[in-house]
């Protein structure tokens, strides 16, 4: 499929936005018409059984729209205004009534536009009705979460999953259970024990828990019997047609038109419009396994005979009995349960196609209204015969990077890979590649600041916190010292367009001289202060919901969520008197707490690199001889047409936070701050950016990522449909780039060997935990991941997989958000560990191994020995059982992985500011950017044999850093003798951390302290259940605060 940027509408000032060839025209045939109606009570047809001609592993591109003839045999024409959508996952804006479908007519103006279905408001303590359609926001995967931001009383006892709808009378696939079929041998309940679900979330009547959209309970029986529970892990192919003869859910609005239409007549035309028009339902579809939400239709407005005909492809991983087809009215109010279409898994798991007309069922198991019918069709690829995910990286000129997402992939351009804000000369050993070079151990905010100081045209940068106090380089003397706001005012003063973009925290505010600093300490109105009186230009933007949101949504979202994107974008030179463009992507904001090198001193760096920088937010009050907490990152450079991307996003973001509302409409907007980059003459376009030669074995190929929506950037089209063309995922009121969320499951679908990952956080495939099923974390990364090994145990090949997080999240460990986090990590953990083990038992190998041979979780943690030079420091915290006291006693902490990275069979890395959580992936919730690279002479495909390129030797670089040393069995991660060598260094690490006799460690990789059995369990380890010094429990608890802020 053809990836998609912006439209001839767009700020993006290329014509030639992409430069880049279409795809091959693959034969993919229009969709059939909806198949005719089966007889009730039987709703499921006989399956077709055409096996598939061929396995895409994303839908091909669409029909051109200028067809010579109808493209549909359907009995009604279909406008071709617009491409036909083709990756459509959920979309809920309101189009107008189908012209083909005997419409009834639009809503009264005073009830339409603006007034969509509201929002209910967790975190300002409004209670939410579960209608438990938590959608996630996940590119190919999940659909946008409809109500992010409403309360989940997880106290009430939710089944963990579905009922399914009535059984045919005799198998239809007596045998559907190969060897490598995956199925659980167990029964799937056809009812639902009443008295385990709340009243709200039985009665099909309004409940618009928006919170809950990725998650999908249906609160009726849908089957009279018993199914097998199935694991579908690969794609979905759907199509959502028609519905007809839908009841209209609308009584309360035609009972208020009735009262206006008791006012005078002038008035009840300006209060109500048009209520002399019909009032119906505005029906959508949500599509649902195991209660995750896969995809969602868009909303059409007062029709009770809605025309889709949308199309999904989604990825699956996913054990669930049926696929529920749930259609809903949207309202005002929230929306109301309309009934539901249920199709067995067992009829689609062959791969044949399954498609009918359905009668839509409401809690009787009769049809909601004479006549009320949903047609659909429904195809299964298991993940073995989507061929694209055998090979790993492909290096061909057939290759056209992760599909499905917003920005192409980038050919021929350079990249730089740092870890930690600065790496001093000899901190690290040398690490030999391909062709005898080595590895260069980057340094991330010198070149920054070398970047900055070369820049003539313009300097952009967009951050989660920006300080104008941080010093990028530290070690250089002091001509080269100078604060990062004191250089980009003399960068500004010298005629460069100095442009920052930055999270407003709303917490922190300056009003008429009343200073508050925020809870989160971004300084961004400190910083604001700084460049007030400056030709530099600070922009502060909140994170909003967007216009058409209620009032306690656009409250909600502008307190938990955050634009949490890093990034700088600086012109630089090309030569021949010309300019560039170079972008910086990652996870380290320029801001205090950041500074770091691999040795990530405790102490001994206080009083000199550190000294006006100490940064610890465990401990409060009195820190004074306490550690700081060292802090581990990730970041990368990218020079060549792929920081043309990075530019865009920051153009789209900057003119849709400078557009003034309010009063602010008085006062000078920003559009007019950002350069025009085609009417600078020296500034080289995106269509001459300078490349690499396809042969030059140092060539690299890069693709931008994104988890953004419509509220943060410009230039997204306001149609749906228009929308799927540029690879957007529709959810409520908005538009939403996913691609990151894309990216990761591709890459880990792709992987062959080995994958290597570091991130702050690690949470979700929540839908396949023992329990909470229900909380919404349903990015499918730890999933894809566990199945990735099951599949590998199952071929009997080697795989590895070393994840690297935070010992605890920044912060208080004890306090209750940090607890709920860890518990949800225990979570996700336990649901992987399981995973493996069940793969091991079905091929007999779990006397042989154990998950752990697999699987392993680390963290970081360095402890310092007293150096007699160290100064001593006065008022010292006194108490001796307070955790800063203990930390300064045992001289030891915790190393910060602030990390967002994952390395691929040393061929393919991801390097952004995304978390693998819920609120980094969803694209409605933090707003992220990250990279994903590959160098092509660099790949197995290519060599045949293990990579030697810069991948491998950042990868080798973070383990040098991490374990004290490079040994021969690193070069083979996937290898047992490696996993077992690095989880007992690992253990060995961790021993020497929590022990009482303080010694200086050489690494500091810790094994994650938790037991983890033969059988998968993971518990804490026995008189070890807390975090040493600062206490919590290690594996989390669970208590009762808001959801969204923690998954």
């Amino acid at each position: 499929m053809a990836n998609h940027g912006h439209d001839s509408s767009s700020s993006y000032p290329y014509n030639n936005f992409y430069g880049y060839p279409p795809p091959p025209n693959y034969a993919y045939p229009p969709p059939p018409p909806p198949p005719q109606l089966h007889p009730y009570p039987y709703p499921y047809p006989p399956p077709h059984t055409s096996e598939p001609s061929e396995y895409y592993p994303y839908p091909p591109p669409p029909p051109p729209s200028n067809y010579g003839h109808p493209p549909y045999p359907y009995s009604h024409p279909v406008s071709h205004s617009s491409p036909l959508p083709t990756l459509q996952h959920h979309s809920s804006f309101h189009y107008p009534p189908s012209e083909t479908s005997s419409p009834s007519p639009a809503r009264a103006n005073s009830f339409s536009g603006s007034h969509h279905r509201e929002d209910s408001s967790g975190s300002l303590g409004i209670g939410s009705s579960p209608n438990h359609e938590l959608s996630p926001s996940y590119p190919p995967v999940y659909p946008h979460l409809d109500n992010l931001l409403s309360n989940m009383h997880l106290s009430e006892n939710y089944p963990s999953a579905p009922a399914s709808p009535p059984a045919p009378a005799r198998p239809l696939y007596p045998n559907l259970s190969p060897s490598n079929s995956f199925s659980y041998e167990a029964s799937y309940p056809g009812h639902v024990d009443s008295s385990a679900v709340s009243s709200d979330a039985l009665s099909p009547s309004i409940n618009g828990n928006e919170h809950s959209q990725s998650l999908q309970i249906v609160p009726f029986p849908t089957s009279k019997g018993s199914l097998k529970v199935l694991l579908l892990h690969g794609n979905l192919d759907i199509w959502v047609y028609e519905a007809k003869n839908l009841p209209n859910m609308d009584m309360f609005h035609k009972t208020l038109g009735d009262l206006f239409g008791k006012l005078p007549g002038n008035m009840s035309n300006k209060i109500e419009g048009h209520m002399n028009r019909k009032i119906t339902s505005d029906p959508y579809v949500s599509i649902s396994v195991s209660s995750a939400v896969i995809g969602r239709t868009y909303v059409i407005s007062n029709d009770e005979n809605p025309v889709w005909r949308q199309h999904f492809y989604v990825p699956v991983a996913h054990y669930g009995a049926e696929v529920h087809f749930v259609v809903k009215d949207s309202d005002i109010l929230g929306a109301q349960l309309i009934g539901v279409v249920a199709i067995p898994v067992e009829q689609i798991y062959s791969g044949a196609k399954v498609e009918g007309t359905y009668p839509i069922v409401n809690a009787s198991g009769k049809p909601c209204k004479a006549g009320a019918t949903l047609s659909i069709s429904v195809q299964y690829t298991p993940i073995d015969k989507l061929q694209t995910y055998h090979q790993g990286i492909e290096a061909g000129p057939d290759y056209h990077g992760v599909p499905g997402t917003y920005f192409p992939l980038r050919r021929g351009g350079t990249v730089t890979l740092y870890q930690d804000a600065h790496c001093f000369d000899g901190c690290l050993p040398n690490i030999k590649l391909d062709r005898g070079m080595y590895y260069v151990h980057g340094k991330c905010w010198r070149d920054i600041f070398d970047a900055i100081g070369q820049a003539r045209r313009l300097i952009y940068i967009t951050g989660w916190s920006v300080w104008h106090k941080v010093r990028l380089v530290r070690d250089c003397g002091q001509a080269l010292e100078c604060s990062l706001g004191e250089l980009l005012k003399s960068k500004s003063q010298e005629g460069v367009r100095v442009l920052l973009l930055v999270w407003d925290d709303p917490t922190s505010r300056n009003i008429w001289g009343y200073k508050t600093d925020g809870i989160m300490a971004t300084h961004d109105e400190e910083t604001r202060r700084f460049f007030k009186n400056s030709s530099v230009q600070v922009l502060l933007t909140p994170r909003i919901a967007g216009k058409r949101h209620s009032w306690l949504k656009q409250k909600e979202v502008g307190t938990i969520y955050t634009h949490h994107q890093k990034t700088v974008i600086v012109d630089s030179d090309a030569g021949d008197n010309r300019r560039k463009l170079v972008a910086f992507v990652g996870g380290l904001d320029l801001c205090d707490g950041r500074y770091d090198n691999p040795q990530h001193s405790l102490f001994r760096t206080l009083q000199s690199i550190h000294k006006d920088d100490y940064h610890n937010p465990t401990f409060a009050g009195n820190t004074a001889g306490c550690p700081r907490e060292p802090w581990h990152d990730l970041h990368s450079k990218i020079d060549g047409p792929a920081a043309y991307d990075v530019l865009a996003n920051f153009q789209d973001r900057w003119l849709k936070a400078s557009k003034p509302s309010g009063i602010k409409k008085l006062k000078m907007s920003y559009d007019d701050s950002l350069l025009r980059i085609e009417r600078i003459p020296d500034i080289i376009g995106i269509s001459d950016a300078p490349c690499l030669n396809e042969n030059d074995p140092e060539s690299w190929h890069v693709q931008v990522f994104r988890s953004i929506d419509s509220n943060s950037v410009k230039g997204f089209p306001k149609d749906p449909r228009e929308a799927t063309a540029k690879n957007l995922v529709c959810g409520k009121n908005v538009l939403i780039d996913m691609s990151i969320h894309t990216a990761y499951v591709q890459a880990i679908r792709a992987a062959q060997h080995f994958i290597y990952i570091e991130n702050q956080y690690f949470i979700g495939s929540s839908y396949n935990w023992s329990s909470h099923k229900e909380i919404g974390a349903n990015n499918l990364i730890p999933m894809e991941i566990a199945l990735k090994i099951a599949n590998k145990i199952r071929a009997h090949e080697r795989f590895a997989v070393y994840i690297v997080i935070p010992m605890w999240p920044e912060g208080n460990p004890t306090g209750a958000a940090t607890q709920r986090i860890l518990f949800w990590q225990n979570k996700t953990m336990q649901m992987m560990y399981e995973t493996i083990y069940k793969a091991l038992v079905e091929v007999g190998l779990e006397e042989a191994f154990v998950p752990q041979d697999y699987l392993n979780f680390f963290c970081l943690g360095n402890r310092e020995a007293v150096n007699g030079g160290e100064p001593i420091v006065s008022g010292s915290p006194n108490a001796t059982n307070t955790p800063p006291a203990q930390s300064r006693k045992n001289r030891r902490f915790m190393i910060y992985v602030h990390s967002k990275g994952m390395v691929v069979d040393d061929e393919y890395v991801i390097v952004g500011s995304a978390n693998i959580n819920q609120r980094s992936m969803e694209g409605t919730r933090d707003t992220e950017i990250a990279m994903g690279a590959y160098q092509p002479h660099h790949t197995w495909s290519r060599r045949l044999s293990n990579p030697r390129g810069q991948i491998y030797g950042y990868r080798m670089s973070l383990w040098a850093e991490h374990m004290g040393a490079i040994e021969d069995c690193f070069t083979h991660p996937e290898s047992l003798e490696c996993v077992r060598r690095v989880k007992s260094l690992g253990e060995i690490n961790w021993n020497q951390y929590s022990a009482d006799e303080v010694r200086e460690m050489r690494g500091h990789l810790l094994k994650y302290p938790v037991e983890v059995d033969r059988k998968g369990k993971v518990r804490s380890i026995p008189g070890c259940e807390t975090f040493p010094d600062v206490g919590g429990n290690i594996v989390g608890s669970f208590l009762a605060i808001q959801e969204n802020l923690t998954i």
